[in-house]
């Protein structure tokens, strides 16, 4: 267990506030003499303690947490999910019997490790999660703009909006096939030698390397839908392009 987020209950405020701005996690977890853990000092915390005039030289029992929400091993799947639905909940340290620190788990790392599909385990190295993106950025385009809401090795999904009078260009894709979802509008779809007309509530398949193309049809209203993508790679330059309303290659 990294030692940068253990700190020992008697030592000084101002070495908590030094651990804390060298683990940019802003929690502590305060043990004893025997390296139990006794409670958690968060930088809230010390900012509360200043205003209720500590000092730096006192002492990090004097203001840190006993009263903190903590796993064991033996936790279920179902005890971690209601925890971390609690206000202020963004970490848990896992404790053995003894009160002792095995892992730590963040409110992040979890939901990621679910997404990716690993097996549920408490002993897992959750570190390996904390460069994963959970939060996506909207992305414009000439047509629109998207948003990813879930991406993994094997999965993408996005929601994505076409303006008013505004089309995707003539495509295929070489790795990937695709799952759209009208949500709301009125869209055409060119689908390989086909023509499809699709309201709210359709849905349609596009196969790998099949060209297909996305085309609002209204001309004051936005086309939102769904898409779900499924393969072995989602980067943007998997596009072929054949056709572009906007110039592009």
């Amino acid at each position: 267990m990294k030692l940068d987020i253990i700190i020992k209950r008697d030592r000084t405020i101002l070495e908590a506030l030094q651990k804390l701005q060298d683990n940019k996690k802003r929690f502590l977890l305060c043990v004893d003499e025997f390296d139990k853990v006794a409670g958690i000092i968060t930088d809230g915390d010390i900012r509360r303690a200043f205003l209720n005039k500590f000092h730096l030289d006192d002492k990090v029992y004097d203001i840190y947490n006993q009263q903190f929400e903590y796993l064991e091993l033996s936790s279920s799947f179902d005890t971690v999910c209601e925890k971390f639905k609690l206000d202020k909940i963004d970490f848990l340290p896992i404790l053995n019997e003894d009160k002792k620190l095995v892992n730590i788990i963040r409110k992040k790392q979890f939901h990621i490790m679910l997404l990716e599909n690993f097996r549920f385990d408490l002993t897992y190295d959750f570190s390996r999660f904390d460069n994963n993106t959970l939060e996506y950025e909207i992305y414009n385009k000439p047509w629109g703009f998207y948003k990813s809401t879930f991406l993994t090795s094997h999965a993408q999904s996005k929601i994505i909006t076409v303006f008013a009078n505004e089309e995707l260009s003539l495509q295929e894709h070489k790795k990937r096939e695709e799952h759209w979802v009208i949500i709301k509008g009125h869209a055409k779809v060119i689908l390989g030698e086909s023509e499809l007309y699709l309201n709210s509530g359709a849905h349609v398949y596009i196969p790998k390397g099949v060209k297909h193309q996305l085309i609002n049809l209204s001309s004051d209203e936005n086309l939102i839908l769904a898409e779900v993508q499924l393969g072995e790679y989602f980067g943007e330059d998997d596009i072929v392009r054949y056709s572009d309303k906007y110039g592009r290659k």
